[in-house]
């Protein structure tokens, strides 16, 4: 395929089916290609599970090279079906299983999705990428996390492409699990696959398990803000968008075969971001029901195997693919805090039963 970094060349459009489309990460990756490349089609496939939200979409709904189907990465029939009529080019996997804590409450699911239905979209693309349309064109793009390698001593130099995978969570697990297939699919069959590792996202449509929306909506909310152990576990945090610039270039210029890192050069405590997001909330809300916000910080039974320290080298992606993050996490905790401030609708039909029955699972004792 003829491709966007060669300044003489015309981009052949791309025909992409993303895969948790709905979710997070992969929302905010349709939204972006959307509007990057909007003579592309773009087929989203979503189970809808809690945290696909199809209202993440919005803005793309209705539009002509957009399509929406609702389904499993697990239904074979279904994947065979839209990969063949939708004559897919180009598969970005981010359908998953995602949170720690539900994976160590309930494993079951994150085998089944993350692995059984790694599995399954790669034998539906392998058998597709068998036809001559398709052959020349194809990659398979899967998107991954810095988890599977395990934890990082304070010293201890930053994750490679080359680090060995020591997962310490159902999670991780699973996802380790699915590079390995991925890895092999390239390897034994010639499947134009390449894996992408990133560090902690964040961002806009951030289901509220995740440590930042949580924070942000419970300072709203006036609930307390529950800091595992001690509050040091240190992350390296990646604003989404940026997660998206790198995955349209590995999309256009990776090699298969190749894995990358994605990072945001942005390591810091659990403690500290949550200290700098209750300064934001006290500076940019208006209405807090307690303030200064840092009042509600309360420090909950730590983590069972909870990794002490993330940290990503992202060299590869700069030099390789000419790479790097271009926000920082002042400026991207900034633009978070304001989104939910200004997406109250988004946010509150997400706190539900089910949702206060797990947060109570998890936080309280």
């Amino acid at each position: 395929m003829i491709d966007s970094w060669n300044e003489k060349a015309v981009r052949v459009h791309r025909r992409l089916l993303v895969t948790g489309g709905a979710g997070f990460i992969g929302s905010n990756f349709v939204l972006y290609w959307c509007d990057t490349y909007p003579d592309d089609r773009v087929v989203v496939l979503d189970a809808l599970t809690y945290a696909g939200n199809r209202r993440n979409l919005a803005d793309v709904e209705g539009r002509e090279n957009f399509r929406f189907v609702e389904g499993d990465i697990c239904d074979r029939t279904l994947l065979d079906k839209l990969l063949q009529e939708e004559n897919i080019d180009t598969v970005a996997h981010f359908a998953a299983e995602s949170h720690v804590d539900r994976s160590i409450l309930g494993p079951g699911a994150f085998v089944q999705t993350n692995v059984v239905g790694t599995f399954t979209l790669l034998e539906a693309f392998r058998q597709h990428w068998k036809t001559p349309l398709s052959k020349q064109e194809g990659i398979f793009l899967h998107v991954s996390t810095d988890e599977v390698y395990g934890s990082l001593g304070p010293n201890d130099p930053a994750f490679t492409e080359t680090t060995p995978y020591a997962p310490n969570s159902p999670y991780s697990a699973s996802k380790a699990g699915s590079d390995h297939l991925v890895r092999a699919y390239y390897h034994t069959y010639g499947l134009p696959t390449i894996i992408t590792n990133c560090s902690n996202n964040y961002g806009p449509y951030q289901f509220p398990e995740k440590l930042i929306p949580l924070m942000c909506i419970n300072a709203l909310i006036g609930k307390n803000l529950p800091v595992y152990g001690d509050g040091q576990n240190v992350r390296d945090w990646l604003y989404v968008i940026d997660h998206c610039r790198a995955l349209d270039v590995v999309i256009h210029r990776g090699k298969p075969g190749e894995t990358y890192n994605v990072g945001g050069n942005n390591e810091v405590k659990n403690i500290d971001l949550v200290q700098t997001l209750c300064e934001l909330m006290d500076k940019l809300a208006t209405d807090l029901p307690v303030r200064p916000c840092s009042n509600l910080i309360t420090f909950v039974k730590d983590r069972q195997g909870h990794d002490r320290r993330y940290a990503i080298n992202s060299n590869k992606l700069k030099t390789k693919l000419d790479w790097s993050p271009s926000v920082t996490v002042e400026e991207g905790l900034r633009l978070t805090v304001e989104w939910y401030l200004n997406n109250r609708d988004w946010w509150e039909p997400l706190l539900s039963e089910e949702y206060q029955t797990y947060y109570r699972q998890v936080y309280v004792s």
